[in-house]
C-alpha cells in the first residue's frame, strides 16, 4: 500500500494531483505549523494578462497549526474568487459542468481554511477521477518530529510504501524508513502541456485550469497518456 502525506493547499496544482493519483492513501498534513505566504491559504490561475494570485485572507497567528487558522470573513473574498473564477474560465469548454459546485462552495460561511481546502481537494480528486481515499493527520497518534510523524502515519494506514516529494530528501532521515521497514519513493512530476484560454501556456496554475479546459480527459494528461 502506497500513501502520500502533504499539507492541504488552496485550489492544488497540478503536482499535488499527480502524487495523490499514484498512491492508496493521501493524507492531509492538517496538524503542523502553517507557513505564512506559502500555497496553503492561495494559488494561481491563467487570465487574459498572464496569471493571478486568488488568496483567501487569514487570521494567522503564530505558531497556530493549519487546522487553526480562521478565515477573515471581514474580507469580501469569496465572491472576487467566484467572479475572478467566471471571468477568467466561463469560455472554457467544461466550464459548466463544475460551475454549481463553486457557486456553492463560495455561497458558504466557513471559519477555517483548512475546511474549504479539504472540501476542495476532495471534491477535486473525484472530479479527475482519481480513487485515492483520503485521511486527515489531526485524527491520527503521531509524534511530532518529522520524519517520525511520517513514519507513525504510514503505520497508522498499514502502508509499505511513502511516496515522497522531490525534496524530501533535504529533510528525511531514509535510515529511519529502512529501519521500519518503509520504502520511500520520490515523485518525479513532468508537467504536462495542455490546452489553455489565452495564448501561450502557463505551467503550474491551478488544478482547476487544467480540470476546466480539458475535463474528463484531465487525469490522462496528468499522467501524461496523452
Amino acid at each position: 500500500m502506497i500513501v502520500a502525506i502533504h499539507q492541504p493547499q488552496y485550489l492544488p496544482w497540478l503536482g499535488y494531483f499527480d502524487k495523490i493519483a499514484q498512491t492508496d492513501i493521501f493524507v492531509i498534513l492538517d496538524n503542523v505549523q502553517y507557513k505564512k505566504n506559502e500555497w496553503q491559504n492561495r494559488n494561481r490561475i491563467k487570465t487574459a494578462n498572464g496569471w493571478q494570485w486568488l488568496t483567501v485572507p487569514v487570521q494567522y497567528k503564530f505558531p497556530e497549526r493549519i487546522d487553526q487558522v480562521k478565515i477573515n470573513n471581514r474580507i469580501d473574498w469569496n465572491r472576487k474568487h467566484l467572479n475572478a473564477i467566471i471571468v477568467n474560465y466561463g469560455r472554457s469548454f467544461y466550464f459548466k459542468k463544475y460551475l454549481s459546485f463553486f457557486e456553492d462552495v463560495y455561497s458558504q460561511d466557513w471559519e477555517y481554511l483548512v475546511d474549504i481546502n479539504v472540501c476542495l481537494i476532495n471534491f477535486l480528486i473525484k472530479a479527475l477521477g482519481i480513487n485515492t481515499e483520503t485521511l486527515r493527520a489531526s485524527n491520527l497518534q503521531v509524534r511530532q518530529d518529522p520524519t517520525s510523524r511520517l513514519i507513525d502515519i504510514c503505520k497508522e494506514v498499514e502502508a509499505d510504501t511513502y511516496l515522497a516529494g522531490k525534496d524530501g530528501r533535504k529533510y528525511m532521515d531514509i535510515e529511519k524508513f529502512e529501519k521500519e521497514n518503509i520504502k520511500v519513493l520520490f515523485q518525479d512530476f513532468q508537467h504536462p502541456v495542455y490546452n489553455q484560454l489565452f495564448g501561450n501556456f502557463e505551467p503550474q496554475m491551478s488544478v482547476i485550469d487544467l480540470l476546466f479546459n480539458c475535463g474528463e480527459d484531465s487525469l490522462k494528461i496528468l499522467r501524461g497518456d496523452q
